[in-house]
This record gives C-alpha cells, sequence and structure tokens, in this order.
C-alpha cells in the first residue's frame, strides 16, 4: 500500500483495474485506493504479471504493507506465513449469526402452553412479523384474533417510524473535512473583507481572449498575479511563525459527492490563461469522477471559491490551513449603482476575502482585495 499524502496512515482499496494474472506494464492504473481526501488511480511500478492478489476491495490497509506482487512470467509470488504480515480490515462488518426468528411459535409451540390464535391471526402474524407472544388477545377466553394481529403491527409500524434514525456514517473525504474545518473555524482567528465590484470589464475579457474561458479561470489568472505583490496572502502558518511560499498555487474549490476539495493549479502567477483553463477543466473532470491524484490537491498556497453558478451573491469562507486566506467569489448580477452621480445599472460581483489575523492584519488584506478589484476592473492589463 503506497503512501500516496503525507501523513497517510491506511488506503482502502476501492477495485482493483487489473486481475490475478494479467499482464501490466509500468505505468499503467493499477487499482483504486481512497485516502482522506480522493480516490486515486495506484499505477503499476513495473512490467510482468499481477500475483498473489491479499488485500480485496473494500480492505482498508496500513501504508508499506504488501497488497499483492508484480512478478515475471511464470514466477510466483512469495509465500507468507500467517502472521508475517498484518492483516488488512474490512470496513464492511462481518456476517453475524442469525439473530433468533421473531416469527410466532408454531401450532405444536402452542398446543404446549403458547398464546392461543386463530389460524387466520397466525397467518396474518408471519406474513407481518408481529411477535405474537407479545400481543394480549380480545377474543373469547383470550384468543389473539385478526385485529390483534393487524393492530400489533400497525403499533410496530408507528414506534419504528418515530425513532430516530441511526447517524449515518462518513467517507474518509466527508470525514476529513469536517474535522479541518472545524479545526480552521475553531483555531484559525477569521476575518472578513467584502468589497462589491463593477465585473462589466470581466465579462468582456471573458469574450475577447479568444478560448472559451469561466469567470473563475479569469479569477484564479488575476488573484495569482496580484499575489506576487503581496507574498503575505500568499503565506502560511507553520505553527509558531509565518512561512512565505515561493510558488503561488491557486486551489480552486471543486464540489465533490462527500464534500468539498480544494484541486490545486501550481505556477499560477506565471501559466497562460488557456493553460489554466485547461488545467481547472481537467481537474472539475477528475473531481466529478472521483479520479483526482495526491498532486491534484497538494500544495495549494490560496483558494478560490465560487458559488455565483448556485446564485449566491455573497458568502463567508472558512480557510483551508495553513493558508492564510481564502476568496469567496458571488454570482455577477444587475445592480443599481451610482455612475457619475446619476443612477445605473451595471454587472456587479461580491468578493468576500477570508484572512488569518495571525498571518495578516486588515490593512495589508484589505490593500490586497483593493488591488485585485483594480486589476478587474482592467483585466486585459495583467491578462497579456
Amino acid at each position: 500500500m503506497p503512501a500516496l499524502e503525507m501523513a497517510q496512515e491506511t488506503g482502502k482499496i476501492v477495485s482493483w483495474l487489473k486481475k490475478e494474472g494479467d499482464t501490466i506494464n509500468k505505468g499503467e492504473p493499477l487499482l483504486e485506493v481512497e485516502t482522506d481526501k480522493a480516490v486515486v488511480e495506484v499505477e503499476a511500478a513495473a512490467d510482468g504479471v499481477l500475483a498473489g492478489i491479499k488485500s480485496r476491495e473494500g480492505d482498508v490497509v496500513q501504508v508499506g504493507v504488501t497488497i499483492a506482487w508484480i512478478v515475471k512470467p511464470g514466477e510466483q509470488p512469495p509465500v507468507d506465513s500467517p502472521t508475517s504480515a498484518p492483516a488488512a480490515r474490512k470496513t464492511t462488518e462481518q456476517p453475524r449469526a442469525a439473530a433468533p426468528s421473531s416469527a410466532p411459535a408454531d401450532t405444536a409451540a402452542s398446543a404446549e402452553g403458547g398464546p392461543r390464535i386463530s389460524p387466520k391471526a397466525r397467518r396474518l402474524a408471519k406474513e407481518r412479523g408481529v411477535d405474537i407472544s407479545r400481543i394480549r388477545g380480545t377474543g373469547p377466553d383470550g384468543v389473539i384474533s385478526s385485529e390483534d394481529v393487524l393492530a400489533a403491527a400497525e403499533s410496530a409500524s408507528t414506534a419504528t417510524a418515530s425513532a430516530p434514525s441511526a447517524p449515518s456514517s462518513l467517507s474518509g473525504i466527508a470525514r476529513l473535512m469536517a474535522e479541518r474545518t472545524t479545526q480552521s473555524w475553531t483555531q484559525v482567528p477569521h476575518f472578513f473583507l467584502t468589497r462589491e465590484i463593477d465585473a462589466g470589464a470581466l465579462q468582456q475579457a471573458r469574450e475577447q481572449v479568444g478560448v472559451k474561458v469561466t469567470i473563475t479561470d479569469l479569477l484564479v489568472s488575476l488573484t495569482a498575479r496580484i499575489l506576487k505583490r503581496h507574498p503575505k496572502m500568499n503565506a502560511s502558518w507553520a505553527g509558531n511563525g509565518i512561512q512565505l511560499n515561493p510558488q503561488v498555487n491557486m486551489s480552486v474549490a471543486m464540489a465533490v459527492t462527500d464534500g468539498v476539495v480544494g484541486a490545486v493549479i501550481p505556477n499560477a502567477d506565471t501559466a497562460a490563461l488557456a493553460d489554466i483553463a485547461q488545467q481547472r477543466k481537467e481537474l472539475t473532470e477528475r473531481a466529478r469522477s472521483g479520479r483526482l491524484k495526491p498532486a491534484d490537491v497538494t500544495g495549494g498556497t490560496f483558494t478560490i471559491t465560487n458559488l455565483g453558478m448556485y446564485n449566491i451573491d455573497a458568502f463567508n469562507a472558512i480557510i483551508a490551513p495553513p493558508q492564510a486566506a481564502i476568496l469567496a467569489v458571488g454570482r455577477i448580477a444587475d445592480r443599481v449603482v451610482a455612475l457619475n452621480g446619476q443612477p445605473g445599472v451595471r454587472p456587479m460581483m461580491t468578493l468576500t476575502l477570508s484572512s488569518d489575523h495571525r498571518v495578516v492584519d486588515g490593512a495589508q488584506a484589505a490593500v490586497f482585495l483593493n488591488d485585485l478589484a483594480e486589476a478587474i476592473r482592467v483585466p486585459g492589463e495583467w491578462l497579456r
């Protein structure tokens, strides 16, 4: 089981893409492993034949434990003794012994002192799964009637419906997101700055750049370039001090089935807009299909999260430690604003910057947000 990310202790085998005895080539997808961040395709480390598979789909295996062998054609995998390696842990429950039946006693049991019940009532009790030993008969001499069985079945159904459901288990991704957002919100001193910006020039730039891009692509490119002027906004909190990051690696929040992941576009400050758009598109497709790689979700230094496509005007986002800030982007909508002292309608967008007060202060964050607003006002000067 490979270590696919820092601090990883285990990996869950989602599926084997090859089967026992298949010939495989180095670099060919071999299996899918779920970590706390994503489902990752693990590639074959060498040419050969897949043999001696020891861990199956659903197993949670410690990093470093052998899960299979790649051998030469005709070669047999080593044989482990029963105690030579720790066993994989199953995520699904093992089959349990059959529970005692709640079905009513049969006729013989009734004859030996069991509850007296009419034949029709007994049949209904079997069909509805009602325990006749818990029913008090209302018929002659206490005989259990069909009405008694139906009433007991309805009472049991009502009790089941009103009982609280058991909490659902979280996937690794959802559990990690819950832990990290709680940790960030309770341990990182957040402060928020909001700026309403005219997005007209941004919309025009999107139409004029000559390649298919989204508003998010444009903001990733502009924000990355502005971050070079504000290194502390691109910094990280290192436990007891500030660490300046030499690279601007933009993390884009993306919704997946069980939560949100931050997919990273490295060196976005020097990347061409078309390259950013292509990378963001590929990351989105991999995120939606659960095929993000470890490199796709590590190394981010600043995050953008855009909920404009969901018609959200503005929101406050939680910082992803150890990053120092996250930019929340609302939708672009026509609003009445003052233009040269007169009311006018413009496409406006609200940006909310969440910052870590241990790394930057209010004035530093405000200057950064103001510079970003100016770049959005004239994006052509930055995207050339």
